[in-house]
């Protein structure tokens, strides 16, 4: 499930102040301080409360979302500060939660890239080791399509792919469709 919005706040705070995609490592979220103010109602988003399975994406958390909170006076780097620690708390607060004695934490995705986010993962869950899937063989950049390449096996396969104890479903079911020309 999805525990917040993972990389698309950050993405989108940097694409609107600088001339890059992502923040690389979270350098420019480095530079910022981290304003409580800010944070605290962010987190106290209703979505964050919801039980799983939930899912989000800009569809939810988008800069209007995120322009609601704000000022207006804040620098932009202390911004995407505080959108870091969102996320990291967010990913955090959810392995706490759902897997408490977890020893391994892999990152896959864009926020695998952002050693910032990495860190702040780190610092507030010492008893786990936080590394990307690149330990277990599979390029971080991959993982989503590769997923998709398997919910596409299965069901060319006649194969059932959803876990109801993890989607919310009522039972097992072959998902997707197949249409040719």
């Amino acid at each position: 499930f999805d525990s917040g919005p993972g990389n698309t706040l950050m993405d989108r705070w940097i694409q609107l102040h600088q001339d890059n995609r992502w923040d690389h490592n979270g350098d420019w979220a480095r530079t910022g301080l981290v304003d409580e103010e800010l944070l605290l109602p962010l987190q106290q988003d209703r979505y964050f409360s919801r039980k799983p399975p939930k899912s989000t994406g800009l569809e939810y958390f988008n800069l209007d979302w995120l322009n609601a909170f704000l000022k207006g006076n804040e620098k932009p780097c202390d911004v995407q500060a505080a959108l870091c620690t969102l996320t990291a708390h967010t990913v955090v607060d959810a392995i706490l939660e759902f897997l408490p004695e977890v020893k391994k934490i892999y990152l896959c995705g864009g926020g695998a890239q952002n050693t910032r986010l990495k860190e702040l993962i780190q610092s507030q869950i010492d008893r786990a080791e936080v590394s990307t899937t690149d330990a277990l063989g599979a390029d971080p950049k991959w993982v989503e399509a590769i997923a998709f390449a398997w919910l596409a096996r299965q069901r060319i396969s006649l194969q059932t792919a959803n876990l109801p104890e993890v989607t919310g479903a009522t039972k097992r079911a072959i998902l997707g469709s197949v249409y040719l020309p």
